[in-house]
């Protein structure tokens, strides 16, 4: 029960912390164009590899180790400000080699520094900590609380493109007051440290060991918009970013079970239960599996009815890009489940950091060539491809230690189910008028169609569901 109550407590997270964006993108779209959206996204990816190398996997490293020492107070307090000390340090110098950096560039230099206090805020963001406590609501209500105080900025302050600095400025400086609301709740958890036993960089090559594939996760889903804003021009990278934004807004509940998950994993496998950690793993595939078909079959569908309307008609061009790049959902949906559910609280973490560069690299070489033919679409494409050689190689590295055969029970029956909602859906866009009534129309049209077939089909979770269902009564 617990596990649940964590999950949805992290799934509202998630779509909380990129709900803010999506909810004013339709406006900011309309007030800033384009061009100014495509400005705040080049700057925006560019920033985060300063953040990345100043985080140096602490978000996986510090959720695991805080996950294993959390029945013991005293060594959850020094963990904490061991972890917490050493990230103070390597942000102070991802801040140093950024000032570096603008000395060096001439372009978007005004926004760049609105842009910098992102960095800043990764200094303070301890929502790993209440991950490896499995505490999840303390970053759900205070960041709400943060977030609505920002909606209310946006809407006050952003009235034209000659505002896009401030713009910027609010949505950096809102994750600085949103981290830091989080420091009151940890007196319920640590005490003082034992300043003489801290080892701050005892936690540096362990969490450098995550850093790796965290450098290549972050490639492929930035260099993108940095690759096609040198290639061709910022305009495009804000077309691809508003796409992402949108898919981002899925895997948010595809990907919260990873980290309610890893902390449970690790403790299962610390105490030497393996059998429960498989158990974990062929449930979270199959969960993750039922959500994903449906999210990315669904975004694919409704992708022609819904830009137009969400972003106004001068961003028709996100169309193709979000049908194509739908697809992502249910591959990282996999391989988080994989990747962060299994090989990194198991300790397999040189397969989960091979998989990731691997994909990584293949999302560099594929995007020269694919943007240079076909520009946003084909760093959709690139993406996708990226994201299948992830996959692909997690899957290869278990395939001795679990069976795929029922890994992949009841597959064939979500993806069935979530083709037809497709062929559905997509065909009452094409026959009815582009509305917002017509839009939700749609959707519960695809809920529907969806729920229903699985209830024919009656996959292993399904059964399982319902068996659960009428006992109770």
């Amino acid at each position: 029960m617990k596990v649940i109550k964590n999950y949805l407590y992290n799934a509202f997270y998630q779509i909380f912390v990129l709900l803010v964006p999506l909810l004013t993108t339709p406006y900011l779209a309309r007030v800033l164009g384009p061009h100014g959206v495509g400005i705040n996204e080049f700057t925006n990816a560019n920033m985060q590899y300063f953040i990345i190398f100043g985080s140096i996997g602490v978000a996986i490293y510090g959720n695991r180790q805080i996950a294993y020492v959390r029945e013991n107070r005293q060594k959850l307090t020094n963990t904490f400000y061991e972890i917490f000390f050493m990230k103070i340090i390597t942000v102070g110098i991802a801040y140093i080699a950024f000032f570096v950096f603008l000395m060096l560039i001439h372009r978007f230099r005004q926004y760049y520094l609105a842009q910098s206090f992102a960095l800043l805020a990764a200094a303070f963001d301890i929502s790993w900590f209440f991950q490896g406590v499995e505490d999840f609501a303390v970053t759900v209500v205070r960041n709400f609380l943060v977030k609505i105080t920002t909606l209310v900025l946006i809407f006050t302050f952003v009235k034209s493109y000659d505002d896009l600095f401030l713009y910027i400025l609010i949505l950096s400086l809102s994750l600085l007051a949103g981290n830091l609301t989080m420091f009151p709740s940890l007196k319920r958890f640590i005490g003082k440290p034992q300043w003489n036993k801290l080892r701050l960089f005892r936690h540096f090559l362990p969490s450098l060991v995550l850093f790796i594939p965290e450098i290549a996760t972050q490639i492929y889903l930035y260099v993108n918009k940095t690759m096609l804003g040198v290639m061709t021009n910022v305009t495009t990278s804000g077309y691809f970013g508003q796409s992402d934004k949108i898919v981002k807004m899925s895997l948010a509940v595809v990907t919260a079970t990873g980290l309610v998950m890893l902390p449970h994993v690790s403790n299962a496998y610390k105490n030497g239960d393996h059998a429960k950690v498989q158990k974990y793993l062929y449930t979270s595939f199959e969960f993750v599996t039922a959500i994903a078909v449906p999210l990315a079959c669904g975004i694919a569908a409704i992708a022609p009815v819904l830009v137009p309307l969400f972003l106004s008609s001068r961003f028709t061009a996100v169309i193709p890009l979000l049908m194509i790049e739908s697809g992502v959902v249910l591959l990282i949906g996999w391989s988080n489940v994989i990747g962060v559910q299994y090989l990194v609280p198991t300790g397999q973490n040189a397969k989960y950091n091979y998989s990731v560069i691997i994909g990584a690299v293949c999302n560099i070489i594929a995007n020269v060539p694919l943007i240079i033919l076909w520009g946003a679409v084909g760093t959709a494409i690139a993406t996708v491809i990226s994201e299948i050689a992830v996959t692909a190689y997690q899957l290869y590295s278990i395939r001795n230690q679990v069976s795929m055969t029922r890994l992949f029970s009841g597959y064939w029956q979500y993806l069935f189910a979530g083709l037809v909602m497709f062929w559905l859906v997509f065909g009452l866009g094409v026959k009815l008028k582009s509305t917002w009534t017509m839009l939700i129309l749609e959707i519960l049209v695809g809920m529907v169609c969806y729920l229903g077939f699985l209830l024919i089909l009656r996959p292993k979770l399904v059964r399982e569901t319902i068996a659960k269902v009428r006992n109770k009564r």
